[in-house]
C-alpha cells in the first residue's frame, strides 16, 4: 500500500530520493508537473513507483495525490538560478501556493510526517562560516526577482512552523549546492561545462578561456547528490520534530578553481575572466552540518570523484545540446 508522496519527484533531487525510498522498501507516489522534471529519471524504478502528472498548483491534483499517504517530502519548487531572474512570479506561485495545497491537504487527510526542502537561500548572505542553521532568514532586498526563491522558501519555513497542522511530525532540511549527473543547465557546474565545451570547440582545442560571472574568488561548498540524499533520509528518520537542518559538505571551493577542475576532466587548460556579479548573488556560502553529522550522517563522495563522474554525464550531452 502507497504510504509516501514525494512532490517534485521526477526532479533532480526528488528522482534520486524516490529511487533511495523504493530500494528501501518504500511504497512511493510522484507527484509532479515535469516542468523541469523528467520520469526518465525514474526508469530504474519506474515499474514499482505510483506516479501521477499534475501541477502542486492545483489543489484538487495534491488532494488525490496525498490520499492514503503517511509521509510527505514536498520538494516541488522551480529551481534553477536562470528561472529566479526570468519568472519571478512562477517561482512564487509554484513555492506558495504549492506548499499551501500541500500543508491543507495533509492536515485534512491526516498525513504523520511532513519532511520539507527549503534552501540556503533563506538566508542569503551568510553572516558567519561555516553557517548553521541559527542564522537570521532575511530578503535582502524585494525588488530583485532573484529573491522570489529565497522568499518564497523563508516563507516555506514559516508556513511549516505556524500553518501546518500540529498534528503531523515537522521536519525542514536546507539542501546546498546539490550537483551531480542530470541535474539540469540552470546551474554553476553545467553552465561552466557550456562554457569550456564552446570555447575549446567542442573540445577541438586543447585550452579555454571563459567569462565568469563575478571575480572566481566566490565560494561555494558543493554536495554530490547521493550524500544529500542520504542526509534527507536521516533528517526523515530522526531529525525532531519542527528542526531544521543543513544539508551540505563543509569543504569550500572558490569557482575560478572549480572551473579548472572542471576543464581537469575534460582534458582542458582554464584561462578564467571575471565579470560582474548578477544583482543579489552571494560572495561565499558554506554549510555547517554539525546537527546534521549528530543524526549519523556523513558524505562519501569527493569534489573530485562527484566532478568525474557529474563531468562524464554531460560530455556525453553537450554535443547534441550544442548542434
Amino acid at each position: 500500500m502507497t504510504d509516501v508522496l514525494v512532490t517534485g519527484g521526477t526532479g533532480f533531487v526528488g528522482a534520486r530520493l524516490v529511487e533511495r525510498l523504493v530500494e528501501s522498501g518504500r511504497a512511493v507516489r510522484v507527484l509532479d508537473s515535469n516542468f523541469r522534471g523528467t520520469t526518465a529519471r525514474l526508469a530504474a524504478v519506474r515499474d514499482r513507483v505510483e506516479l501521477m502528472e499534475g501541477d502542486v498548483r492545483d489543489a484538487a491534483a495534491v488532494r488525490r495525490a496525498t490520499e492514503g499517504i503517511t509521509t510527505v517530502f514536498h520538494l516541488a519548487w522551480i529551481n534553477g538560478t536562470s528561472y529566479f531572474y526570468s519568472e519571478p512570479r512562477l517561482v512564487l506561485e509554484v513555492g506558495v501556493k504549492g506548499t499551501l495545497n500541500v500543508l491543507d491537504a495533509a492536515a485534512d487527510l491526516g498525513v504523520k510526517e511532513m519532511i520539507f526542502a527549503s534552501s540556503s537561500e533563506v538566508y542569503q548572505t551568510p553572516p558567519v562560516i561555516p553557517t548553521p542553521e541559527t542564522v537570521p532568514l532575511v530578503v535582502p532586498d524585494p525588488s530583485n526577482p532573484r529573491y522570489s526563491y529565497g522568499g518564497g522558501k523563508l516563507l516555506g519555513e514559516l508556513l511549516m512552523n505556524f500553518y501546518a497542522s500540529d498534528k503531523m511530525r515537522r521536519v525542514t532540511f536546507r539542501p546546498h549546492n546539490v550537483y551531480g549527473p542530470a541535474m539540469g543547465w540552470e546551474h554553476v557546474i553545467p553552465q561552466l561545462l557550456e562554457k569550456l565545451w564552446a570555447a575549446s570547440d567542442g573540445l577541438r582545442r586543447r585550452e579555454a578561456t571563459i567569462t565568469l560571472q563575478g571575480s572566481g574568488a566566490e565560494t561555494r561548498a558543493f554536495c554530490y547528490v547521493d550524500d544529500a540524499v542520504e542526509g534527507i533520509l536521516a533528517c526523515a528518520a530522526s531529525g525532531r520534530d519542527g528542526e531544521v537542518y543543513h544539508v551540505g559538505v563543509e569543504d569550500e571551493i572558490a569557482i575560478a578553481p572549480l572551473a579548472t577542475l572542471l576543464g581537469d576532466a575534460l582534458g582542458l587548460a582554464v584561462h578564467v575572466r571575471p565579470s560582474p556579479p548578477a544583482a543579489g548573488a552571494t560572495a561565499r556560502r558554506c554549510p555547517d552540518t554539525a546537527k546534521l553529522r549528530a543524526l549519523g550522517w556523513a558524505p562519501r563522495t569527493s569534489l573530485r570523484d562527484g566532478i568525474a563522474r557529474t563531468v562524464a554525464w554531460y560530455r556525453a550531452q553537450l554535443p547534441e545540446r550544442t548542434r
